[in-house]
């Protein structure tokens, strides 16, 4: 069975709303490596969009998840607890930066995360209001889709949505929006839209992932937690994305001063097992009543066993020092990059969750076609890229942070050959 089979397979099976970017199939994978089902190799800098921080199939997740396996697979965290589960929240508690005492709620998404942490925020405050960014990305459920602050493809044709979900722009230099404007639009918003005495939480991703990799100043952070504080408003962190060393921090919060009250977190805290969590202040966790958090799949053993795993390795294997090695290095050569290409405006990001943002030179208008390009090339190269922003015009990189230095070094040479191609057919077009 060839990748062209198995495509049309797929479009007779499966409805065109849920879209698929590569031409290939998987068939087995390696660290950073993915090998189709005709055998050809591509380096992996999606991470199965960050969700493999720690590579496809580590040995020690491997071991982890067969060893449960042999257990049991399942039983209702809620019917039949497990204290895998107990000891991981434990684990979890111990390291994500909030003060004081914390309490942590697993469940299986990142929307599901984010859902539970909204319906937290209102329990504890007897609230309804939620403020979102603009850009920001919280997942494809109805209050997810809320919150997003994208509407294609995500919200188009899907609404009407939960409502007293408020956004505000998300300060972004190089599309004109500082910190204080941000700042001055929820005061405007307090005063045209909603009273702040009727606002649970106010959301928000230390570094945008869907919405480019926009990296939050210290100085927005540090105007919400003023605004929160002085009226009862609590403030949540989505680091679905951020989370588990992309940043090079096991938590994006831990670069800034200000603590948050809820956390949510996904994607690679299970190593490629579907599991979420929302960790936050005892008395806040703790306000709604029993029966009122959960999932029939939330904390799954075989994914609790996978995250044990994934912790373990980030710290035996110093993943965080490497994020920030492997971040600067790919800093450096797309800063070079772009001295000669006049089409890159921009390198942002923090650790290893960097991404260039992609312009026309000529009018600095947003030009998404040029990145479709850049993935087209590199794709055909063999590397796999991924990428986001509100006009579709930036690539992001996800890439394991177990990457060999030496596969690390050809994927940026692969990556120059594919920039400098698709410029070439920009500046001749």
């Amino acid at each position: 069975m060839n990748n062209q089979q198995i495509n049309q397979r797929r479009l007779d099976a499966t409805p065109r709303g849920v879209g698929v970017m590569c031409n290939f199939y998987a068939d087995r994978a390696e660290n950073a490596t993915i090998w189709d089902v005709e055998g050809k190799q591509y380096t992996d800098f999606a991470a199965g969009i960050a969700v493999v921080n720690t590579g496809h199939r580590h040995p020690r997740i491997v071991a982890a998840i067969q060893a449960q396996l042999e257990r049991f697979t399942h039983t209702a965290f809620q019917i039949v607890p497990y204290e895998s589960a107990v000891a991981l929240a434990e684990r979890i508690n111990a390291l994500v930066p909030i003060d004081g005492a914390k309490k942590t709620a697993f469940f299986t998404t990142g929307a599901e995360a984010v859902e539970n942490a909204i319906k937290i925020a209102r329990v504890s405050t007897g609230r309804p209001g939620v403020i979102a960014f603009g850009g920001g990305f919280h997942g494809r459920t109805m209050m997810g889709l809320a919150l997003t602050g994208k509407v294609q493809p995500y919200k188009a044709g899907f609404g009407p949505f939960p409502g007293e979900v408020y956004h505000l722009p998300f300060p972004a230099p190089l599309r004109g929006v500082s910190v204080q404007d941000s700042l001055d639009a929820l005061e405007q918003l307090f005063k045209c839209d909603i009273e702040p005495g009727r606002v649970a939480a106010i959301i928000v991703e230390p570094v945008q992932g869907e919405g480019g990799f926009n990296v939050a100043d210290a100085g927005l952070f540090a105007g919400l937690r003023q605004v929160c504080d002085q009226h009862g408003i609590l403030l949540i962190a989505d680091e679905v994305q951020t989370g588990f060393g992309r940043t090079g921090k096991l938590f994006a919060m831990q670069h800034y001063a200000v603590q948050p009250d809820i956390m949510t977190m996904a994607k690679s805290l299970a190593g490629g097992m579907p599991l979420s969590a929302v960790c936050g202040r005892a008395e806040v966790m703790d306000a709604a009543n029993p029966g009122g958090l959960g999932g029939t799949y939330a904390g799954n053993p075989l994914a609790v066993a996978s995250a044990h795993a994934v912790l373990d390795v980030i710290e035996q294997e110093q993943l965080l020092a490497r994020a920030v090695t492997l971040g600067a290095r790919l800093e450096e050569f797309l800063t070079g990059l772009r001295e000669r290409i006049p089409a890159i405006a921009e390198v942002r990001g923090l650790g290893s969750m960097i991404a260039m943002e992609c312009v026309d030179p000529r009018t600095q208008a947003p030009d998404s076609a040029l990145v479709a390009r850049i993935q087209k090339e590199a794709l055909q190269r063999g590397l796999l890229l991924l990428s986001c922003g509100q006009y579709g015009n930036v690539i992001r990189f996800l890439y394991p942070l177990t990457i060999p230095y030496d596969q690390f070094e050809a994927a940026l040479e692969t990556l120059g050959e594919a920039v400098s191609a698709a410029a070439d057919v920009a500046v001749a077009a």
